[in-house]
């Protein structure tokens, strides 16, 4: 598999009013870093998350991992500082999707806007509309 030196994914999201949007994500990649937890072995997703945890013992955690893109998983205990990691990991992906949704909401908003101000304008909309 060829390594991308600026790896990205593209998202391309229908609103619906019918309008499409991409929404670019550049991700950096360093080729000399171990890859954590929330990496797919099977696919190289980055999406893994934990589906069920318990603590193993004082500095442990057992996790059941899942990839929603290949349907890989895996149980198994790993450190704290694994698991940290791993919430940062979830965190910043958390991050991303309130960023696309804010994003979503303001293409809405904007088109619902066109919309109604052509409505306006070519005399759809009467009072009793109201």
């Amino acid at each position: 598999m060829s390594q991308n030196p600026h790896p990205h994914s593209v998202r391309r999201i229908v609103l619906p009013s019918g309008r499409t949007i991409e929404v670019v994500r550049f991700h950096e990649a360093d080729p000399a870093a171990p890859q954590g937890l929330h990496v797919c072995p099977s696919c190289d997703s980055q999406l893994v998350q934990p589906i069920a945890w318990s603590e193993a013992s004082e500095a442990k955690w057992e996790l059941l991992l899942s990839c929603p893109n290949c349907f890989w998983a895996c149980e198994g205990t790993f450190t704290e500082d694994e698991v940290h990691s791993l919430e940062e990991e979830l965190d910043h992906g958390l991050e991303d999707m309130l960023r696309d949704l804010q994003r979503l909401t303001q293409a809405n908003m904007a088109d619902e806007i066109e919309r109604f101000t052509s409505a306006l304008h070519g005399d759809h909309i009467l009072p009793e509309d109201f």
